[in-house]
């Protein structure tokens, strides 16, 4: 029996992956929006995303999806979520199994993000998206947040060095919210994961900031021994 007649009795459906893409700036999170430049929903602020090829997994696709826009490949991605209401999308009945990503914005591809019509916009202030794009952003935030206070993950927005200053305000871009400066420092230290180099960034001020890096190895030591990241 042919398999293409196997199940030839149900219903198909098509089935899609978004990317929800952060970046940090800075100053503050940033989500990677793109101008939809076909209908349904022509012209409106959209997630990047495409179907599923028939010689790929969801995994595979969002690799893909992810490497055309941004030109990246080696970044945190994680699935979090399916989409499955029935007239989420107009075109069609669609199921989107959407994925976050963490990538630094300073590593992507400036030319592949014009290419695909693509643009940060801030998390804080992102316009009205399409269907229920802002639904599938939201809940990825909601993860993010999650994730971030018990585990690491935050560092992936970081460059490889980092100043406490940087790392404070990037926890407080994920986060919404202002933290005391030196209540912040008291625990980060308390973790006993940064380590201190002995070069000052001296981007902000004359007397500059100690950089620091992350002890990966350290971490997975501690979490090994069932130790939580807490921040």
């Amino acid at each position: 029996m042919s398999q293409s007649l196997f199940y030839s009795q149900y219903t198909r459906y098509y089935v899609a992956v978004d990317c929800v893409i952060f970046g940090f700036n800075g100053d503050d999170l940033d989500l990677m929006l793109i101008k939809r430049s076909f209908n349904p929903g022509k012209g409106e602020w959209a997630l990047p995303g495409g179907f599923i090829e028939p010689n790929e997994s969801a995994a595979q696709a969002s690799k893909r999806i992810l490497k055309e826009h941004t030109g990246i490949s080696d970044v945190y991605l994680e699935q979090y979520y399916t989409f499955t209401d029935v007239d989420r999308d107009p075109g069609a009945r669609i199921i989107s199994i959407a994925y976050y990503a963490l990538i630094k914005v300073e590593e992507s591809n400036n030319e592949l993000v014009s290419l695909h019509n693509a643009y940060w916009k801030k998390v804080s202030v992102l316009p009205k998206l399409m269907f229920d794009h802002g639904a599938i952003a939201e809940k990825a935030l909601d993860q993010l947040r999650l994730k971030a206070k018990h585990q690491p993950i935050g560092f992936e927005l970081l460059p490889e060095c980092f100043t406490i200053p940087q790392l404070q305000k990037l926890y407080e871009a994920i986060y919404q919210k202002k933290y005391d400066k030196r209540n912040f420092r008291k625990k980060i230290a308390h973790l006993g994961l940064m380590e201190k180099l002995n070069v000052k960034d001296k981007t902000g001020s004359k007397r500059g900031a100690f950089l620091y890096k992350f002890n990966k190895s350290k971490y997975k030591i501690l979490a090994d021994k069932g130790i939580a990241f807490e921040i």
